[in-house]
């Protein structure tokens, strides 16, 4: 039989003490994560309607590098609340809005399916890459509701299924053989791909209430220069991955993954692909 899985109390206890751990090597590539994300992120806040004098709710927020893309777009006369469950990453944000002398920055340490924001009137509100990891993301989507004024926008970028992102898959499936774990359904609560179905993302985003809902996919290819860059890069900023397995097993992890994935080597860098869905509704 499959284990049982966790409470969401305790999944969620688990989610956060992993970002905690990984945040100052997330926050480090943070360089890498921006032009990885850059396009698909513009996107986002186009679709979320973010501008000039915008209140903006930013959720699961992470270290902040698209809270200061917000925080640049709407200006003074603006403002972001940037949210997460994690107080290290956040911690994170708040010193990097600081840094980048922005000033329209807040911060809040709240779980994504309780914001505790009902009737906050936030002019948009988006999730870059968060809500695939709620256990429950129609409560989720729910609160974000509540938090947005009357025709007020969100947009959310999750990655779509689990054939369109090769090279996630491959590290994925490779940390799941070294650790001698069956894979999950790809499609289960709260993982990686849990919102990657077609059409499910779009169905809680009108069950939670959103009007004109839709969603359009979105290439987000991983350029570096190596695989061994690439590996790199999961080991500093998400090394949950192969949380649990000695030395000795980790190593042995990376350099498989790194054999594998240098079939997107190019003969000029390395590329790999990785697709996102851009969820939008209206309140």
């Amino acid at each position: 039989m499959p284990p049982t899985p966790p409470s969401p109390e305790r999944f969620k206890e688990a989610v956060r003490r992993q970002w905690d751990e990984a945040a100052g090597g997330w926050n480090d590539q943070t360089p890498q994560i921006r032009a990885w994300l850059a396009e698909a992120t513009r996107a986002m806040l186009d679709e979320a309607g973010v501008g000039q004098g915008c209140r903006v709710l930013d959720v699961a927020a992470g270290a902040g590098d698209q809270t200061l893309d917000i925080a640049r777009r709407v200006g003074p006369k603006g403002s972001v609340l940037a949210t997460d469950l994690s107080p290290r990453i956040l911690a994170l944000a708040e010193r990097n809005a600081g840094d980048a002398g922005l000033r329209n920055v807040e911060t809040k340490v709240a779980d994504g399916e309780d914001l505790g924001l009902e009737g906050a009137g936030f002019d948009a509100a988006v999730c870059r890459l968060g809500l695939m990891f709620f256990p429950d993301p129609l409560r989720g989507l729910r609160g974000i509701h509540g938090a947005l004024k009357p025709g007020g926008r969100f947009c959310a970028l999750v990655f779509s299924e689990p054939g369109r992102n090769p090279c996630v898959g491959i590290v994925m499936a490779t940390a799941l053989k070294h650790a001698g774990v069956a894979p999950p359904d790809p499609f289960q609560p709260g993982g990686l791909f849990s919102l990657g179905k077609p059409g499910l993302i779009d169905g809680l985003l009108a069950d939670a209430g959103f009007r004109h809902v839709e969603a359009t996919r979105v290439g987000a290819p991983f350029r570096l220069r190596t695989a061994e860059d690439y590996v790199t890069f999961i080991r500093t900023s998400a090394s949950p991955v192969l949380a649990g397995l000695d030395a000795g097993a980790q190593n042995a992890a990376w350099a498989e993954m790194t054999e594998r994935l240098a079939v997107f080597q190019t003969p000029t860098h390395w590329e790999g692909p990785n697709e996102l869905l851009l969820a939008a509704g209206s309140r």
